[in-house]
């Protein structure tokens, strides 16, 4: 990130929580399940699809994580109520990963066995590096056991490919990403198509070896390399999905959903929605200077 954009982030994050509120509403749901639930079926009525998640990370405590479990079954049992094509994420640390493993494995394990019961899905997600070997190892163990579960694979870690050869003969359902983490050079690529050729490269061998994958990515460079490998490769289309965040790049969700694609778009929701906002203003921060240049001039408005 350049000085300026870092000065720029750094300016939002100075601003009142309830200004930057104003302008994350876009990509955040809401703090309720309701208000996940509401957008979700905004999403269903154009034939898009869904993965709710509850906004929270990186907890203290085993009551906290507790906590978080019981909502992410309400989800699950939302979900079904309300016939929704959606699904749910996860992520380890919110479930005491960072606690003690086997207890985070129970945690989801819990989870993944209510959403079996409903016929439903959970995708674990993958934080920062600290966490990799961990979640992997929770996601095989489950995965012995419960089949309706996925992992997300970054294509920046340089660890990414190695890793993908090993879960494919698992059969691994997936969502391929980027990924947003700030990690060092020694693990990570830095190159912005070095990272570009990397997600193709990873994505090619996911396909090749039968494996589901959730194309996760609003690059439009990588999604016009998408089609043209998936259609290389005649890939049918119960074979992948695109996944997109939601309020970005509506423009291009809409046109892979037009194209006849599948598309599943990440709603989170909750009440730790600033944290996430942050992050998000600091991977794109051209949002960032939007916001500030609204705050400046909201007073003429």
């Amino acid at each position: 990130m350049s000085l300026i954009n870092q000065a720029i982030v750094k300016a939002v994050t100075l601003m009142p929580k309830s200004v930057v509120g104003i302008f994350s509403r876009r990509y955040i749901a809401g703090d309720t399940l309701e208000d996940g639930i509401r957008t979700v079926r905004q999403l269903n009525s154009k034939g898009i699809y869904a993965t709710l998640d509850v906004l929270g990370e990186s907890i203290q405590t085993r009551q906290e994580a507790e906590k978080y479990k019981e909502e992410a079954i309400e989800v699950l049992d939302s979900i079904h109520k309300n016939k929704l094509l959606a699904n749910l994420s996860i992520k380890p640390t919110q479930m005491g990963l960072n606690i003690d493993t086997d207890f985070a494995y129970l945690q989801i394990k819990e989870i993944v066995a209510k959403a079996k019961e409903i016929q439903s899905f959970v995708r674990i997600d993958m934080e920062d590096s600290s966490t990799t070997d961990n979640t992997i190892e929770v996601y095989k163990r489950i995965f012995q056991e419960y089949k309706n579960v996925g992992i997300v694979i970054q294509a920046y870690l340089k660890r990414s490919f190695d890793d993908v050869i090993v879960l494919n003969k698992l059969g691994t359902n997936y969502r391929l990403c980027k990924g947003i983490y700030v990690e060092p050079p020694t693990i990570a690529i830095k190159d912005r198509q070095a990272i570009r050729d990397n997600f193709m490269k990873i994505l090619k061998q996911m396909l090749t070896d039968g494996n589901y994958v959730g194309i996760a990515t609003h690059d439009k460079y990588l999604i016009d390399e998408s089609y043209k490998l998936i259609r290389e490769m005649n890939i049918p289309k119960d074979k992948f999905e695109f996944q997109m965040l939601l309020g970005v790049r509506e423009d291009l969700r809409d046109k892979i959903n037009r194209d006849g694609y599948k598309i599943r778009i990440y709603v989170p929701f909750g009440k730790e929605w600033y944290a996430y906002s942050i992050r998000r203003l600091k991977e794109n921060p051209s949002i960032a200077r939007h916001i500030v240049k609204s705050f400046l001039t909201f007073g003429k408005i």
